[in-house]
């Protein structure tokens, strides 16, 4: 008897030895599983707090990029209106300058118009003087001739004898008129000189009237050579004014066509500075409309973050939860192996571990789900920036080629209306997302909720 209380109780104690063994095997087993759960989700952490940083990098390289095509714009923007206004202030100068110009030549035409007034009337006065001295020149020559005339008539007809010339003062008196006629001037002045001729002969009255007649050719060829030569430096001073009137009707002519040159610049001008005022009305109304797209696409990213950073704190929350559930159920599942017998430690431990791994396989499959979406999520979201890129291009585009207003509005249209398209289904996704967290926390509370209280009514029933 003896002998098998001996036996017995050594099978007893190698049984217990085999059972402390296979213990401390499943408990380090168990460790090791929760050691390699905890560095996967330190891994799952770190990667997630890389792609967040990664997120935020790209976020701040997008707005610095942002931000200097709408500086590079601004800057383009002063600076056209810089040489806007430097073309104003020159083009205001040629214009007083070009009016200073117009008045100086005014008061130019009107100083070369008296003068020609001056010297036409000039020209009336001495024209008038000048033909009433040919008119006195030649009336007095014709009186004289008619004079000579009469004289040699009388003395062929009547043989005077000399005597007769002694009987007659008036002839010898207008003899010597005729005789000092030689010594007047143009004009046809003569001066009566009164005297008697005593004791001449026929011959000396015959002398006499030759060399009178030769003294009023002479006279006649005098007077003419004198009125050819005047009316030939009339001919010169005409012709001289002639030129003068020729070259005071080009230079009139010539300024009258500066001066419609001058209008047609001086139009030109103001044309110019009304396009270019309507092209600064441009350029400020698209600065403004690209200023308001941009506070418009700046409260959208906002709002985006805004609802990111939500859903991290959310997850953030959840996971604290859902550490807290295995922590505790950690803590109740140790408490219960130290408290209960082999048997139904053993059994309740390893069911532990099965729904244990059960929850691991589900929350890995929840979690790659999980970034499955928020990748498709950084996805989309890469979509928007390069859409939001090639709606800037675009408008870039049309600014620079100047393309007609309706196909630009049309074209800015279609492309914000796709915009928003898209940021609709990014949102519907988010949306969709958030929901899918929500419900996703709520599973596993109820799950961490329920099992602690599963576990303990198996035991009770086992127990039993």
């Amino acid at each position: 008897m003896a002998h098998g209380g001996g036996t017995s109780s050594r099978s007893r104690h190698e049984a217990s030895l085999s059972t402390g063994r296979g213990y401390v095997e499943t408990d380090w087993e168990a460790k090791e599983a929760m050691r390699q759960r905890e560095l996967e989700e330190a891994r799952a952490r770190a990667a997630q707090m890389e792609k967040t940083m990664r997120w935020w990098s790209d976020c701040t390289a997008n707005w610095r990029e942002k931000w200097s095509k709408v500086r590079n714009e601004r800057n383009k923007a002063r600076e056209e209106s810089k040489m806007l206004r430097s073309k104003l202030d020159s083009a205001l100068k040629d214009v007083v300058t070009y009016k200073r110009e117009k008045i100086e030549l005014e008061s130019h035409n009107e100083q070369m118009r008296k003068e020609l007034e001056r010297i036409h009337l000039l020209l009336l006065k001495h024209a008038g003087q000048w033909d009433n001295q040919l008119l006195e020149a030649l009336d007095n020559g014709e009186a004289e001739s008619d004079r000579d005339a009469s004289i040699l008539a009388e003395r062929d007809d009547n043989n005077v004898s000399p005597a007769d010339f002694d009987r007659n003062p008036e002839k010898d008196s207008g003899v010597d008129e005729m005789s000092q006629a030689g010594a007047t001037s143009k004009n046809g002045d003569m001066d009566h000189h009164d005297g008697t001729i005593d004791n001449v002969s026929a011959v000396d009255v015959e002398s006499w009237v030759g060399d009178s007649e030769e003294t009023f050719c002479s006279i006649k060829s005098a007077k003419k050579d004198a009125l050819e030569s005047d009316m030939e430096m009339l001919y010169q001073k005409l012709s001289m004014l002639q030129l003068r009137l020729d070259e005071a009707t080009k230079t009139l002519q010539i300024e009258r066509e500066e001066k419609v040159a001058l209008h047609k610049n001086v139009e030109r001008v103001e044309s110019e500075l009304g396009e270019c005022r309507q092209r600064c009305e441009e350029l400020r109304a698209s600065r403004q409309e690209a200023v308001r797209e941009l506070l418009q696409l700046q409260d959208q990213h906002q709002d985006t973050v805004a609802l990111i950073r939500a859903d991290l704190l959310d997850e953030a929350s959840s996971r604290e939860g859902m550490d807290r559930r295995l922590a505790d159920l950690r803590a109740q599942v140790s408490f219960g192996k130290s408290t209960k017998d082999y048997l139904v430690g053993n059994f309740g431990s390893n069911s532990h571990r099965f729904q244990l791994e059960r929850l691991q396989a589900e929350n890995a499959a929840e979690w790659g789900k999980r970034e499955r979406l928020e990748t498709e999520k950084l996805t989309l979201e890469r979509e928007n920036k390069k859409v939001r890129a090639e709606l800037r291009d675009i408008q870039d585009r049309l600014e620079r080629r100047g393309r007609p207003v309706t196909t630009t509005d049309n074209d800015l249209r279609h492309l914000q209306q796709e915009l928003s398209d898209k940021t609709k289904v990014t949102k519907f996704r988010q949306f969709f997302y958030w929901k899918y967290g929500q419900v996703k926390n709520r599973f596993f509370n109820f799950i961490l909720e329920f099992h602690p209280f599963a576990g303990i009514i198996r035991h009770q029933t086992q127990s039993q």
